[in-house]
């Protein structure tokens, strides 16, 4: 079994589990450190028998009690469990306790100033963690700070002098603190993990649903047109075949090709590949039109000339435009596309039924795309469910959509995108 097998088992799963754990165990780790420096302590220091087992008895209560604040600092540092305020301070009477304990085998001569020195270093080094971890930082740090100071003149009264005070008072000044700030530290990058693991999860689930929302409503946008042309198709090639007319067979026919570029889009639209080119949805729009008996004109200008997100943004509001002409506006006899731009040089011109390219010097502006008919949408019927996509298209290149009825039945759509400089 191979290392990175070792520590997957010790560990569990890679994740912000692990971290917590492996966080949670460096934390732990100064607790075991402690039982080994303080049985070096013990087994070193030259002192009666009940003046060893009080420093044990306290030794062990005080690195029991640390390991229970450190686990539970953690947990509220991370706002998974309330803050252990009972434990912060049994944890400074035990602490404070054997600070006294020192201070008073000092003062009656039971210990001498060497075996002082690191009994009160190790102290004032386990403290801050755990205390800094569990509590505000204002908090935290005025706790460590009269704690540090009260060790610290409790040994000078005591009689330490000379190099063991030194190393006493720079535990105190810098010791503590650093341990105070390794273990704030440690939560933080605990906390900054599961915050990035869970910013990682949303990112997937929007990703999610954001590709939902586009294969709706590209497929929305798809086959809007197309089923409406088939269903005119459809009843056309019916009435032709009551009438026993051949020409019942070609409408059929063109029932089925559409049928075939329906699936090939659909295709498109699942593998992400789906853009409408605005030309062909111009040219496609007239004639779907057209066949339906109404008399569409075109002045598609400088379409050419657009760049390709907007002719792509455009042609989607071409198709479905014309969908809600076939599906919404009964009883429509005529519809109007124009384009138009501002700021692109000389506008281009178009003739019924054909796009000529304008001509001009390409530069900031506006593009506008109007479709205009002569029947309003059928109330309650609305103007098709597809604008709202056709919005969130537009969106994205800080476009609008507007709708308009207009005196005498008209119904307009406009399309209106910005052009920024150099496209």
């Amino acid at each position: 079994m191979s290392v990175n097998d070792w520590v997957e088992r010790l560990g569990g799963p890679d994740g912000p589990d692990r971290y917590r754990r492996y966080a949670l165990g460096s934390l732990a780790y100064f607790a075991v450190f402690g039982v080994g420096m303080w049985a070096l302590w013990v087994g070193q220091t030259d002192a009666a028998a009940a003046t060893l087992v009080s420093v044990t008895v306290l030794a062990a209560a005080h690195i029991v009690t640390q390991l229970l604040l450190s686990r539970a600092a953690l947990r509220h540092y991370l706002a998974a469990g309330p803050r252990p305020d009972r434990l912060v301070v049994l944890y400074t009477i035990v602490t404070v306790a054997m600070a006294a304990l020192g201070c008073a085998l000092l003062a009656t001569g039971r210990i001498g100033g060497k075996s002082l020195a690191p009994y009160m270093l190790w102290l004032l080094m386990f403290y801050a963690g755990p205390v800094a971890l569990a509590l505000p930082v204002r908090a935290g740090a005025t706790l460590i700070a009269v704690f540090s100071v009260s060790a610290a003149a409790g040994s000078l009264a005591a009689g330490l002098t000379g190099t063991e005070l030194a190393l006493v008072l720079g535990a105190a000044v810098f010791m503590a603190p650093f341990m105070a700030v390794a273990f704030r530290l440690t939560g933080w990058s605990v906390q900054l993990v599961e915050k990035l693991a869970a910013a990682r999860e949303t990112q997937a689930r929007l990703a999610v649903a954001e590709e939902r929302l586009r294969f709706g409503r590209d497929l929305h946008d798809v086959l809007g047109r197309n089923l409406a042309v088939v269903a005119l198709k459809s009843e056309l090639a019916v009435q032709l075949a009551q009438r026993g007319r051949p020409e019942a067979v070609d409408q059929m026919v063109e029932v089925q090709r559409i049928a075939q570029e329906s699936q090939r889009e659909i295709r498109s639209v699942v593998r992400g590949y789906r853009t409408a080119d605005l030309h062909t949805e111009l040219v496609g729009a007239r004639s779907v039109l057209e066949a339906a008996g109404i008399t569409c004109r075109i002045e598609e200008g400088p379409a050419a000339r657009l760049p390709d997100d907007v002719q792509a943004a455009l042609g989607w509001v071409v198709r479905e435009g014309t969908t809600n002409v076939l599906r919404h506006a009964q009883g429509a006899s005529r519809c109007t596309v124009s384009l138009r731009t501002e700021g692109m040089g000389t506008e281009g011109t178009g003739t019924e039924g054909t796009g000529t390219e304008g001509t001009g010097t390409e530069g900031t502006g506006a593009v506008t795309l109007v479709m205009e008919n002569d029947a309003a949408p059928v109330v309650g019927g609305g103007a098709g469910t597809g604008l709202s996509g056709l919005q969130e298209r537009l969106t994205a290149l800080n476009g609008t959509l507007t709708t308009e009825r207009l005196p005498g039945g008209d119904f307009r759509l406009i399309a209106h995108i910005p052009l920024e400089e150099g496209q």
